[in-house]
């Protein structure tokens, strides 16, 4: 799904929606208060959001476990695997499956280390643990409660925030923010705060929570994609954000394909795309969670523009992480 435009503000709708928000973050609340969550074997670093996707946690887990794999140890990731048909607990092999079966996230998550798809997350821990890993760092999952986690970050799009602050299906939210960010050892804010979510942050009842400031940049295919007319596709939570970094590389979008998250590309998706165009004398972009998605054999005619994360303190995210350090095992 895509999410609604009403998510991002006040109206007549989320008020009228705003009765079975309170509902959805009373359950959220009451499963969470009741849960008995397993230890794992070993130590779990969650990153996870409070937002309905597009906040940026898949980038952070991904250069945090690849930080993590250089600073030694044997870290591996741990996924729902959403949009896949694996149950799990499964260790990914991105030779043998595809998105279909892993999800888009997992496939990115095992080109830096080895990775679990488990709906039971305590379950996947135990089996990444049986299989030597040291260390899990786990995409997504701060709203499970079958799992403890020894260290749990939520990470924050400036641009968006919290939308419109309610929970679904008034708003973008899982459940209510000072409810999250009660259990939260550190927030990730990404990009300028637009919205305030720093303020609210740090209003939050009970103790101060570190935040630490990050931006998302381009990969190094931006040298060849900056400047030149392109046809760009992104089947992402909010594909607006693929649109506008290709427009601050130069790009001149002459066509720009929003698909529904975690889309199952057809290959006469990508047929037309790329007709398209050639025909415009142009690149088809799209992103690297979309590129793992697209079907056999369509991929040589599409480029992917990847993303990294760039850390405002480096020093005060090693602080952050230096604790599940200590914890992890040899």
């Amino acid at each position: 799904m895509r999410a609604p435009d009403f998510w991002r503000h006040g109206g007549a709708l989320p008020a009228l929606l705003s009765p079975l928000g309170w509902i959805y973050g009373a359950v959220t609340h009451a499963r969470l208060a009741r849960s008995r969550p397993e230890a794992s074997p070993v130590p779990v670093l969650c990153v996870g959001n409070l937002v309905a996707g597009g906040a940026g946690k898949t980038p952070v887990a991904l250069d945090l476990g690849a930080r993590l794999l250089g600073s030694g140890g044997d870290v591996h990731f741990l996924t729902r695997g959403y949009g896949g048909r694996s149950p799990g607990p499964l260790r990914v092999d991105p030779d043998r499956h595809d998105a279909r079966a892993v999800g888009d996230e997992a496939l990115l998550l095992a080109g830096i280390a080895p990775t679990w798809v488990a709906r039971d997350r305590a379950a996947g821990a135990r089996a990444a643990a049986a299989q030597g890993a040291g260390l899990i760092v786990m995409d997504d999952g701060f709203q499970n409660p079958g799992i403890s986690k020894d260290l749990s970050l939520l990470v924050v799009d400036g641009g968006y925030g919290f939308g419109n602050g309610q929970v679904m299906p008034a708003g973008p939210l899982r459940e209510p923010v000072e409810a999250g960010l009660a259990r939260a050892d550190a927030v990730v804010l990404i990009g300028p705060d637009e919205t305030g979510a720093g303020e609210r942050i740090g209003a939050a009842p009970g103790r101060a929570i570190p935040v630490l400031g990050a931006r998302l940049t381009p990969g190094p295919e931006a040298r060849d994609i900056a400047n030149k007319p392109v046809v760009a596709f992104a089947g992402i939570a909010r594909p607006d954000k693929f649109f506008d970094t290709l427009r601050a590389l130069g790009c001149r979008i002459v066509g720009a394909h929003p698909f529904p998250d975690h889309y199952a590309y057809e290959p006469e998706d990508i047929e037309r795309l790329t007709r398209e165009a050639e025909e415009s004398d142009a690149l088809a972009v799209t992103t690297a969670k979309d590129w793992v998605r697209l079907p056999a054999g369509t991929r040589h005619g599409v480029r992917v523009l990847t993303i990294a994360v760039e850390w405002e303190d480096e020093a005060g995210l090693d602080a952050i992480l230096s604790p599940i350090l200590g914890r992890r095992e040899p």
